[in-house]
């Protein structure tokens, strides 16, 4: 009996840490240390984008894989030394990473114009006008419903 009632709290212990795996640590978010070790995971990042061509950099198919890698680390270096990923520093310090490696990418978006009016005002009226004389046929059908055509 003694040796189960000593068990207790190691088990209940044990049980606090594998629910409570990725709880922060109760001295709180050490961002000393976080920002001692994210920039690990910058350097990994940095030595697998130079295996990558230059002119490849903007283009996210060529680079997934490393982008995820790197997302990853920051935050398990962040959860490590019990910060909450993400956070202000930890973004700060991806934000620097993207303008290292994806400054001179652009985001190429097609400007899109209205059509000139000779083709936007029959556009709009021809729905609305046959939407009305559906309308007006339906009710004039319904009120005459023995006759045919």
């Amino acid at each position: 009996m003694e040796t189960r009632e000593r068990r207790r709290p190691q088990f209940r212990l044990l049980l606090l840490l594998l629910l409570c795996g990725g709880c922060p640590r109760v001295g709180g978010c050490n961002e000393t240390r976080m920002l001692e070790k994210l920039p690990l995971c910058g350097k990994a990042f940095a030595d697998r984008m130079h295996k990558v061509d230059v002119w490849k950099w903007c283009n996210l198919s060529e680079f997934i894989v490393y982008y995820e890698s790197f997302t990853n680390c920051t935050e398990v270096e962040t959860n490590v030394v019990g910060c909450y990923w993400p956070n202000p520093l930890a973004q700060g310090f991806i934000s620097g990473v993207h303008r290292q490696f994806f400054a001179n990418c652009s985001v190429d978006r097609t400007h899109w114009e209205d059509p000139p009016d000779e083709v936007l005002i029959p556009l709009i009226a021809v729905p609305v006008l046959l939407t009305v004389a559906m309308a007006g046929l339906v009710v004039w059908r319904s009120k005459r419903p023995d006759q045919l055509l």
